[in-house]
């Protein structure tokens, strides 16, 4: 016995009427229970009714999978309401997971064949919705007949399938190549719509389909052109720009059929001139048309002019108030940098006005900007504002921006004393967010520069005694103050102001250091060492330095003790040494490898116990000349002999070798990744003045027949590096061996342990969205070592 069926509408309100979650659960399951009868006893008459009412109860979340058949019933019915919802129930309940879906393609195929433009349409918008590449192949012959359908309507819905049947099965592009050409010449806005995204799926899936629709290029510019200039019709206006929709779309499509090719872009050129410079930008409509064009032209091999424009485009875009657009023009001006430097130059006051914007997502693009943006001519005015921002900025930005600057400095400084005052700005302004090399750097460039000594430590005196909670100038300064402690007691500098310091206010402030609870363990360890070599800087009794030094002989820090063990064995038992052990450092080349403390302390012990002849600067200077000429070929010349095994000369031998380092080999490069013609080679680059960092070029090169787009490479390194990824030179890689895509990786490795790197490659080939991820542990030993 069937029992009577309620409809919708009431099962609807009933659920609303629930008070509480059990409530709503109990009528369902009521009414769940009765619809599995109903399916049961077999009502044809209200299936239905029954099936939405399951499809509502779906929408809810609560399981219908019962219901899967019953949709096959109503899909195979001849009546259009049963029809109806059985399509529906198909949409919402199948999906190319089950083997049910596949029952429906013969009921599709019969519908396809009918000549009623409703039931055509349920049947197109279900295949278009979850079709399967089965049901695809085997319905694509009807969806192709119907894409000449007299009713728009039909025609329509057939072009949006066939969208779907491309990127589910991209061979089956030939089949609607021909009657795309024809479908251009539509006038109704929604079919001509739907076949400019399916030329485009058909290009960016298909070197075939690419070739065959460059011959169109002139008809799409000339309906571009109508548009811009007509209008297609005033109901498909919006904001008083013409169809927008449709312009973004053949934007689109012409940048994907220009790009890498000379003669389809020499023809969009004018266009583009004339879109860029007649839409309306005060609506977002205009907005989005101008930005699809920009990216067209810088995609597309356009003239110089029109590239220029597209940048001022950007830099307008940047004076919007909305924020989504000053965003976008961000993204995109950074991604031009490496390309267009000069012209988006000329925005870069609009460029620091951003960093300022209380939205971090903006100011964070407009800071990678900015640093992009800084050369050898503007270093100095755009440190200056990097500066600024640095003393307001958020603190999860503090990090970026002061490792931006200290890099910039490092590459583009126009003196060494600006240099100096750079990372000393830094260090007070956000010392304790500065990469882990930053100290060394310093020490390493103060060290170098003997006409600033004075300046220096005189001017990390006053920094110190101001403020002793930044870590890395807390050290920097008390290394400088050990080191050069007679300057800062005796010397004269006419570029700073005049400073009276007194020996004790010197000790007393490292004892202050030493005391401090900010103070780290390292930073405590270069106080003492300060203190200790003060003992032969200073003219006064060192008893207090002795008192200080013993104190740390029982810290509960084992390297801080130790250090204390030792200064005091020092004292006791080779004072007569300790002056020679603790002159000062050698000037260190900026130029020449770098050489960590501990080897330098060692050579000053071994010319205590056994002197050698130290060759001279000349000397040196002209070895290295000698090098450079030779240009990489000393590896081939006559090598030293070895030195022979002596017990007490070996490491005396060693660090006093009459000759400068050999110029470092050539690192060799390295293949990490091949699949389907697109491969990826890495080239290493370590520069002579900085041996801490690699630079490591990325190449990616396409020998395949299709273009590789929207390629993007990504990379992460353990936490111990510092690494930081430069723009790539573009995000398409040509076919058959075109100009490859490089991007720079630039990697600090301040500890010399093994570089482990892992990449993650995005792309799109032959119509296939493509993700790679792996690590790379094969890079050679020169890139560490």
């Amino acid at each position: 016995m069937v029992v009577p069926s309620r409809k919708l509408q009431d099962l609807i309100e009933e659920i609303r009427e629930a008070k509480t979650q059990a409530q709503e659960r109990e009528v369902i399951q009521k009414e769940c229970a009765h619809i599995r009868a109903s399916f049961r006893d077999g009502d044809p008459l209200h299936r239905h009714r029954q099936l939405a009412k399951l499809l509502y109860v779906h929408m809810l979340g609560y399981p219908a999978h019962f219901g899967q058949m019953e949709c096959l019933k109503l899909i195979a019915s001849p009546r259009f309401t049963d029809k109806r919802v059985g399509y529906l129930g198909a949409m919402l309940l199948l999906d190319e997971r089950q083997d049910a879906h596949l029952l429906i393609t013969n009921s599709i195929k019969n519908d396809l064949s009918q000549g009623i433009h409703a039931v055509q349409g349920l049947a197109l918008c279900t295949l278009s919705t979850m079709g399967s590449a089965e049901m695809c192949r085997d319905l694509a012959t009807e969806v192709e007949k119907l894409l000449l359908e007299r009713s728009p309507y039909v025609r329509k819905k057939a072009v949006l399938t066939a969208v779907h049947m491309i990127r589910k099965v991209p061979e089956l592009s030939d089949i609607f190549l021909p009657v795309c050409a024809k479908l251009l010449h539509e006038r109704h806005h929604g079919v001509l719509l739907g076949t400019i995204t399916l030329i485009t799926e058909l290009c960016e899936r298909s070197p075939a389909a690419l070739k065959h629709f460059r011959k169109v290029v002139p008809q799409l510019v000339q309906i571009l052109r109508t548009l811009v200039t007509t209008g297609y019709s005033t109901e498909h206006s919006i904001s008083g720009v013409s169809d927008p929709f449709l312009q973004v779309q053949i934007l689109r499509l012409l940048r994907i059929l220009g790009r890498n090719h000379e003669d389809s872009s020499e023809i969009m050129n004018d266009l583009l001139a004339q879109v860029a410079t007649n839409t309306d930008t005060s609506r977002n409509a205009g907005s989005a048309v101008l930005f699809e064009t920009v990216l067209t032209i810088m995609d597309i091999r356009s003239a110089a002019g029109l590239r220029v424009l597209a940048v001022n485009i950007l830099g307008r875009f940047l004076l919007n108030s909305d924020k989504n657009i000053r965003y976008v023009a961000l993204t995109s001006l950074l991604r031009l940098v490496q390309s267009d430097h000069s012209a988006v130059q000329r925005h870069r006051p609009t460029v620091v006005e951003c960093l300022r914007e209380p939205d971090a997502s903006l100011s964070r693009r407009a800071l990678e900007l900015s640093l992009a943006l800084v050369n050898s001519s503007n270093v100095r005015a755009m440190t200056k504002e990097l500066q600024g921002f640095l003393e307001s900025c958020p603190v999860d930005l503090r990090a970026d921006c002061a490792s931006g600057i200290l890099l910039a400095a490092e590459r583009f400084a126009p003196t060494k004393r600006w240099h100096i005052d750079t990372i000393l700005q830094v260090l007070t302004t956000a010392g304790t967010h500065v990469r882990d090399d930053a100290v060394a750097n310093l020490i390493q460039l103060i060290g170098g520069a003997q006409e600033l000594h004075t300046y220096s430590v005189r001017r990390l005196y006053s920094a110190l005694a101001q403020d002793i909670s930044q870590q890395p100038l807390v050290q920097v300064a008390a290394w400088c103050i050990g080191e050069y402690g007679d300057l800062l007691l005796e010397g004269s500098c006419e570029e700073t102001e005049p400073l009276q310091v007194e020996e004790e206010e010197v000790l007393a402030l490292l004892e202050r250091v030493l005391q401090s609870h900010m103070s780290l363990p390292a930073t405590r360890g270069y106080a003492l060492t300060a203190l200790m070599k003060l003992s032969t800087r200073l003219h006064g009794d060192n008893n207090r330095i002795r008192q200080v030094v013993s104190i740390y002989g029982s810290c509960l820090d084992v390297e801080l003790q130790q250090r204390a063990v030792e200064y005091s064995t020092l004292f006791r038992k080779f004072d007569h040494m300790r002056a020679a052990i603790l002159e000062k450092m050698p000037l260190v080349d900026r130029g020449g490898p770098q050489v960590d403390e501990e080897v330098k302390e060692s050579k000053e012990v071994a010319q205590l116990l056994e002197p050698a002849p130290v060759p001279t600067e000349p000397q040196a200077s002209k070895l290295l000349d000698l090098l450079d000429l030779l240009d990489g070929t000393s590896g081939d010349a006559q090598k030293p002999p070895p030195l022979g095994p002596s017990p007490e000369g070996t490491l005396i031998h060693l660090l006093d070798l009459p000759c400068a380092p050999s110029a470092p080999a050539p690192i060799p490069n390295l293949k990490v990744f091949e699949r389907e013609g697109l491969q990826l080679n890495l080239s290493f680059v370590r520069p002579p003045g900085t041996p801490d960092l690699l630079l490591i070029t990325v190449t990616a090169t396409n020998a395949s027949e299709g273009d590789v787009t929207h390629f993007i490479c990504q990379a992460a390194v353990p936490k111990s590096f510092q690494l930081q990824l430069q723009a790539p030179s573009g995000d398409t890689v040509p076919a058959q061996g075109g100009l490859p895509v490089t991007q720079l990786l630039r990697i600090l490795n301040p500890n010399k342990v093994p570089l482990r790197l892992k990449l993650r490659l995005t792309y799109n080939h032959f119509g296939q969205s493509v993700q790679e991820i792996f690590e790379v542990n094969n890079l050679p030993v020169e890139t560490w070592r």
